[in-house]
């Protein structure tokens, strides 16, 4: 991936030279001129096209902004009524993660988020054990981090 972002540059100063234009304009075509020729040449790189694995970054921190803002105003809801509708509790979640790094991101990105915390991740680094402020359905909880954060983490990291 590193090579892909390196020849994108190469490009795009190539491009500069032949326009002998140093402008940012003529670098960002340049640019976006050297991501379709890698992108159109794909399948001679060993790895994905290095923009994929960009996308998909943004998007795991734009999913995290989306979850921190809906929790934040659940637990504001919560903390504003004169009586607390809540049910906390501690659930088992078993992860389909596979390395310490891809474990640690999805515990800090539950930490992170008001209301859930991590508590400990088990010795076969399986299974995390999750404290919620408010849980209705274990089920849905357990799916909803499923199909959010380590579906995300999935697709940065493979």
């Amino acid at each position: 991936m590193g090579h892909q972002i390196l020849l994108n540059l190469i490009i795009a100063f190539v491009w500069m030279f032949l326009y002998s234009d140093w402008s940012a304009k003529q670098f960002i075509v340049g640019y976006l001129i050297g991501a379709a020729l890698i992108g159109l040449l794909n399948r001679f790189w060993p790895h994905d096209f290095y923009l994929r694995k960009l996308w998909a970054v943004i998007a795991l921190l734009l999913l995290f902004l989306k979850e921190l803002f809906k929790s934040s105003f659940t637990v504001i809801g919560q903390i504003i009524r004169p009586k607390l509708n809540i049910r906390p509790g501690i659930f088992e979640y078993e992860t389909e993660l596979k390395t310490d790094w891809e474990i640690t991101v999805l515990s800090c990105l539950i930490c992170l988020t008001p209301g859930t915390l991590t508590m400990e991740v088990s010795h076969d680094k399986k299974k995390l054990y999750i404290h919620a402020m408010d849980i209705d359905d274990k089920g849905e909880v357990v799916q909803q981090i499923k199909d959010s954060f380590e579906k995300a983490i999935l697709e940065v990291t493979r």
